[in-house]
């Protein structure tokens, strides 16, 4: 199963290579904004924005109310646990 996780981007950490750090519940890491940035457009706009991250590209923005809720569901399911899992074991 494909499971895009809501996260709020909170920097910009590489213009160049398009790059934020998104907080996905509490973890910190950068991910690829190339999908949802437009040419010419600057990145910085993004900074708090919510993002559907999956495989660590931002894949699409959402607004905070569907962030919230689609977080509540996964914490519901017990999925987000695997998936915070998952991400920090990433950042070794």
């Amino acid at each position: 199963m494909c499971l895009g996780i809501p996260g709020k981007i909170v920097s910009i950490s590489d213009v160049e290579q398009q790059l934020g750090i998104v907080d996905v519940g509490g973890i910190q890491r950068a991910v690829n904004l190339s999908c949802i940035a437009e040419v010419g457009q600057d990145l910085h706009q993004h900074i708090n924005s919510w993002v559907l991250v999956h495989v660590g590209f931002a894949m699409s923005v959402i607004n905070e109310a569907e962030a919230q809720a689609t977080l509540a569901v996964l914490i519901e399911l017990g999925n987000m646990q695997e998936e915070l899992a998952a991400m920090q074991e990433g950042e070794s």
